[in-house]
């Protein structure tokens, strides 16, 4: 079935899910499996990037967050990193007048202060050359880790607790949620983890609670707004209860 055609069954079986997450899984797989050097399945991944991008668009989700590199990425060989962090200044170079174009406002989240000057500049600057897009908020995780966006949460709650802005007593989960990277987002309401694995890799621990949950065999360099659009529909078939029951 045709992307269009699947686009259309999208708009007409039900509710757009607002917030979609994706774990970009599988580009070092995709290269190994053609005897290419892993920076290069990465290389391959930024196509589809665009694709979820434009699939979201199309279809009218609101908030695209992205897992491109997580903290514990930090331990893969320099050579690795060091192609990554280019990957990521040539995607910002390619992509940010087409993401302005479109409405699309970029944000990165996670520990930037460890990204290499010309990168964190590349960042600052695409996020500055996109503020105001309305119609699609496209989140990318950086140098992220779930586990440590919630200690840092709670390290700015001990923080305003200690010098008396806040009582212990109303700390609660929207205190929580305020001091988290996504505060200014609604929680997921959609995870799609490609390349088969069944784990979500410390990735939003906290707004993950009641995600529904895709999973596709497909590796990152082969995902297409067509798969996008088979996600949202297993999405649409869920019925979701938050811990309730059916009426």
């Amino acid at each position: 079935m045709s992307a269009d055609q699947l686009l259309d069954r999208v708009r007409l079986h039900g509710v757009i899910p607002a917030h979609v997450a994706v774990i970009m899984d599988g580009n070092g797989r995709w290269a190994k499996g053609r005897a290419l050097p892993r920076p290069l399945g990465h290389h391959a991944g930024m196509k589809s990037v665009r694709e979820a991008v434009e699939g979201c668009l199309a279809a009218g989700v609101e908030v695209l967050t992205l897992f491109a590199f997580s903290q514990e990425n930090w331990q893969r060989p320099a050579e690795e990193i060091g192609a990554l962090m280019a990957l990521l200044e040539e995607y910002i170079a390619k992509e940010a007048a087409d993401l302005r174009k479109n409405g699309v406002t970029v944000r990165f989240l996670g520990d930037l202060d460890r990204l290499v000057p010309s990168a964190r500049a590349a960042v600052d600057r695409v996020e500055r050359d996109t503020a105001g897009g309305a119609k699609l908020a496209l989140n990318i995780c950086l140098s992220y880790s779930g586990r440590a966006e919630i200690t840092r949460a709670a390290r700015h709650i001990a923080e305003d607790v200690k010098r008396g802005a806040l009582d212990p007593a109303d700390v609660d989960e929207a205190q929580v949620a305020r001091r988290l990277w996504t505060a200014a987002f609604p929680d997921p309401d959609l995870l799609i983890r490609t390349s088969g694995e069944m784990r979500i890799s410390n990735f939003l621990l906290w707004q993950l609670a009641y995600a529904e949950i895709h999973v596709t065999p497909v590796l990152w360099p082969d995902f297409t707004r067509q798969h996008l659009y088979e996600a949202i529909l297993d999405y649409q078939r869920r019925e979701r209860r938050f811990g309730k029951v059916s009426v």
